[in-house]
């Protein structure tokens, strides 16, 4: 079984569910989550998390994201994107610069309502399960921030733009709501993440590229090891005799270890045992002068 994280390109028309289901029947595991739904018309990173990776799955879903986009400005539709029913259909009244200034006043931090068509949940349901039974309801805004927001290419009434976020931003959402800015509504007609933490577009395999290196044993060389997910943590190895203690979440004394981490590390730990596997994530904690568990990663079998 491996164990880690695999940066995956999804191509359009496969939902994120449809990406994990194909990855079960390649690797042969069962063991397998994704880390943050992208809409079937959507392109780009989705990271996969394989065996133990998939305890870091809340990990990569609160990391930002940067996203390219193609806008259309001048049209509403009920799904915020270019493919849903058309509501409305007014002129852009506004030149190149407006427009720019406008995408670019969305920088920073704004509360933004989740569309009908999304996975929120409203008193038990899924919000497109109601939209599609033609009901809308009132959802509440929710703060999220646009960390940078940069247009790439004009030809209006379309706005290519690259837009870094926060988790929970919709994209459609934010361009219907520059659209309304600009008076004009507008929609969402293309989306490609481009990259997920420290996961980029450029190291990303297709399902046909996994699939290639899966039939030529050479798979694993692709999976990102889950211990690489904390080069924030000092890494650190349990002595002989502690090793049972820290397999199963003791709280470990300073003589526990085989020498004292980087202070650098701020107290935080990678451990591992005498044969260099990853067991689990530690923190010192000055006033009890002991390292208690934060999260384990043994055994990996």
């Amino acid at each position: 079984m491996m164990h880690g994280i695999l940066n995956v390109y999804k191509e359009k028309g496969y939902t994120s569910h449809d990406v994990v289901a194909k990855l079960r029947g390649i690797t042969g595991q069962k063991k397998i989550g994704h880390t943050g739904t992208l809409d079937p018309d959507a392109v780009g990173v989705l990271p996969v998390c394989l065996g133990k990776g998939t305890k870091v799955c809340s990990l990569l879903t609160d990391e930002n994201k940067t996203y390219e986009a193609v806008m259309f400005l001048g049209k509403v539709t009920d799904t915020q994107d270019i493919s849903g029913k058309v509501l409305s259909e007014r002129p852009l009244d506004a030149s190149e610069d407006e427009v720019r200034e406008t995408v670019l006043s969305f920088q920073g931090e704004y509360d933004q309502i989740p569309p009908m068509y999304s996975a929120v949940k409203v008193q038990g349901k899924r919000l497109y399960e109601l939209a599609r039974k033609g009901q809308e309801v009132e959802r509440k805004a929710r703060r999220v921030e646009i960390c940078s927001a940069e247009i790439l290419e004009t030809a209006l009434p379309e706005v290519r733009m690259s837009v870094t976020c926060s988790k929970g931003t919709y994209i459609r959402t934010l361009c219907h709501d520059i659209g309304e800015k600009l008076g004009c509504g507008g929609c969402m007609e293309e989306l490609c993440r481009t990259r997920v933490g420290r996961f980029h577009i450029e190291d990303a395999l297709t399902l046909g590229e996994i699939e290639e290196l899966a039939q030529a044993g050479s798979l694993a060389a692709r999976v990102v090891p889950v211990d690489a997910m904390f080069p924030e943590y000092c890494k650190a190895q349990i002595r002989k005799s502690w090793e049972l203690y820290a397999k199963n979440g003791n709280p470990l004394p300073q003589e526990a270890l085989e020498e004292r981490p980087d202070e650098t590390g701020g107290g935080k730990i990678r451990l591992y045992d005498s044969e260099g596997q990853f067991i689990a994530l530690y923190k010192w904690e000055e006033t009890e002068e002991t390292y208690r568990l934060e999260k384990m990663f043994f055994p990996e079998k």
